[in-house]
């Protein structure tokens, strides 16, 4: 571990960020100081009542607060935040009107759209009319396979300011994919894409979008967004219209936003694993805004005017985070396409264009532009950026080396863990304090955050273990949908430590108070009966320049478990005796013996999700002959049965 960390604040910007602010102006409140940002924790979780309330107010939350925060604030799940609030979540995202930009989208084909905010306002209007008049209200469901674009927003929002609920997919999911996930919450309304670019080619999704349409019998409504021409196409889709047929050019009528209780539902997201149909999991709208609220504004520094973008699609859960910056009055940049075209600098032209001063990618991103060999710090202006983001997955120690070697040395990295389940994070940034190698900076505040042991105890700094949260917080999901006891929402988070949210990520405490997150626990390894984090080879095994990326799993052999590594290589690499060599000594000689694999294989592709990560559960149960159930989850599930019945894992 290093001994310097990789970035510390100027004692002028610690001073300025949004964090000290707030921290000073909780002191009342605490009835002491709190020095720092760890204080300011500790606070937040001994008096989560105090500070949400705290939250709700320095953010301005349009809404009736009223005066409780917490009842049953020990029990979990079970615990009611702000049982007597009233309160909108478009409401709370659409509070500005003016000539500002509040939307600029572009796509890889070079197309750019502004919205400002009373254009914004006034589509937002339109849309809910239009969905008023189709019959849509309170507890409805509204459904788009749209990309991250302006319509994509402008839906949700109307959508939330009825009180329906919202749920979406990025287009490039399969028909079957679309309907695990849209045929369990029955929605009214769909809006649909009819074509879509992705790196370099236009993919005409019309008779993906019939079929869908065919297959929904709760659907009324097909809202056609034109994607791959100037106009949609709707012949021979079901109760399909054009955007503009449905909502109209009139001027509209202010809108008519319905207050609701706290934890009313707003979206509904799903699970991308592979071991079953997709969890639909309900998240509410209280909830969701002031997490976002607090992790933007406080764990981010986003501020008033900001360039928000993060490269996300419509599938993932950055694009709900990605929403939410509208509350802190934010411009979001929307960009539809791949992140590498028409080259691997995509993303940073983007970025040098729009002025992003808050640059959000996965860990995927990172260390693909890292074999790339991109050094953006000198082909780019970038001095604008004060915050890169990276999520997804653990973001290995060599990614914040090249962050700060090839981007920016000015700039703070905060790698961020959360997930669908929360529609937030459990760690995250912190603008006042250092960057250290490797590590996600603090635990959320107001987030009681820890590592277990087997035992349900804490593990203690150094030592790997279960993340868990002890106390509840405002963005537990409502609930499942279609779970109406609530059997199947307690077994997935409170059947291993009863009381206790287990998130399922295998992680550990470092000594500067920030967390390690190694992986996903249900894929750690365990040979000899000792738990290894997947994150701890992937680390080693990438920095190779033969290795593109890499899979290991767990194989059952000889009453034992080995580990198996599977390599995608470069092109024009071999994986012969010498580079299986190489990557076993590099890993033994920064790990340990036990982490060094018994087979290395290569393969031609990674099975990975929509979202960018690699699936090690699905080809761990394709190796032990098993099913996998849910194979729309994932991008290239062609690239699963290059590992079905592999002839040197037999042996």
């Amino acid at each position: 571990m290093s001994s310097e960390p990789l970035w510390r604040p100027s004692p002028g910007r610690a001073r300025a960020a949004q964090m000290s602010a707030f921290r000073e102006w909780c002191e009342p409140r605490a009835g002491r100081a709190l020095s720092d940002s760890r204080a300011l924790h500790a606070w937040s979780v001994a008096e989560r009542g105090p500070f949400w309330t705290a939250v709700w107010d320095w953010c301005g939350v349009v809404g009736e607060r009223g005066e409780r925060a917490l009842v049953d604030g020990e029990r979990m799940p079970g615990a009611r935040w702000f049982p007597d609030a009233r309160l909108n979540f478009a409401e709370n995202l659409l509070r500005r009107r003016d000539v500002s930009p509040a939307l600029v989208a572009r796509d890889e084909r070079g197309r750019r759209r502004v919205l400002s905010w009373s254009e914004l306002q006034d589509e937002v209007a339109r849309v809910a009319r239009a969905l008023r008049g189709a019959g849509v209200s309170a507890g409805d469901r509204v459904a788009g396979t749209l990309p991250n674009g302006p319509e994509a927003v402008i839906a949700m929002l109307a959508a939330a300011s009825l009180g329906a609920l919202w749920s979406s997919c990025s287009p490039d999911f399969g028909v079957q994919g679309v309907l695990d996930r849209f045929g369990q919450i029955g929605p009214r309304v769909l809006f649909a894409v009819d074509g879509y670019p992705y790196a370099g080619k236009l993919h005409d999704v019309r008779e993906r979008v019939a079929e869908i349409a065919a297959a929904l019998p709760s659907v009324e409504r097909v809202v056609v967004v034109a994607g791959s021409g100037d106009a949609p196409a709707t012949a021979g889709i079901r109760a399909a219209c054009g955007w503009r047929d449905f909502a109209g050019d009139a001027a509209p009528d202010p809108i008519e936003f319905a207050r609701l209780p706290f934890d009313h539902p707003l979206y509904v997201l799903y699970s991308s694993g592979t071991t079953g149909p997709p969890k639909c999991i309900v998240h509410g709208a209280g909830g969701t805004l002031l997490q976002h609220l607090k992790e933007q504004r406080l764990h981010a520094d986003l501020r008033t005017g900001d360039r928000f973008f993060y490269y996300t699609t419509t599938g993932w859960m950055m694009w709900n985070w990605l929403a939410s910056g509208l509350a802190s009055e934010a411009t979001l940049v929307l960009y539809d396409g791949s992140p590498m075209h028409p080259g691997p600098a995509a993303v940073f032209d983007l970025a040098e264009q729009e002025r992003v001063a808050l640059l959000g990618v996965s860990a995927k991103f990172i260390d693909s532009a890292r074999k790339a060999g991109l050094r953006p710090r000198d082909s780019h202006d970038l001095g604008h950026v004060r915050a890169l983001l990276s999520t997804g997955s653990p973001l290995a120690p060599e990614g914040f080396d090249w962050v700060y070697e090839a981007v920016s040395s000015e700039l703070q990295l905060a790698s961020i863990s959360g997930g669908t389940d929360i529609v937030s994070c459990f760690v995250g940034g912190d603008p006042t304090a250092p960057v250290w190698r490797g590590e996600c900076q603090m635990p959320g505040l107001g987030m009681a955050v820890d590592v277990f042991d087997e035992a349900a105890r804490p593990a203690g700094v150094g030592v790997a273990g279960e993340l868990v949260c002890t106390k509840p917080f405002p963005s537990m999901p409502v609930g499942f949908w279609n779970d109406p006891d609530g059997a199947r929402y307690r077994a997935a988070y409170f059947e291993r430590f009863p009381g206790v949210w287990h998130h399922g990520d295998f992680a550990e405490w470092t000594a500067h108070g920030g967390m390690i997150i190694h992986g996903r626990s249900d894929a750690t390894l365990n040979p000899g009966g000792v738990r290894i984090g997947t994150a701890e080879i992937y680390r080693q095994v990438e920095t190779l320049d033969e290795v593109q990326e890499a899979l290991v799993i767990g194989q059952p052999f000889e009453r034992d478990v080995r580990v198996v590594l599977f390599v995608r290589l470069r092109d024009g690499s071999v994986l012969d005796d010498a580079l299986r060599d190489r990557i076993r000594q590099r890993i033994r000689a920064n790990t340990t013996p036990r982490h060094v694999p018994a087979r290395v294989v290569q393969v031609a592709d990674i099975p990975r999700t929509r979202s960018g990560k690699i699936v090690e559960l699905a080809v761990r149960d394709v190796v032990a002959g098993r099913a996998v159930r849910n194979r729309e989850a994932l991008a290239n599930p062609e690239a699963l049965e290059a590992f079905r019945d592999h002839p040197e894992l037999s042996g």
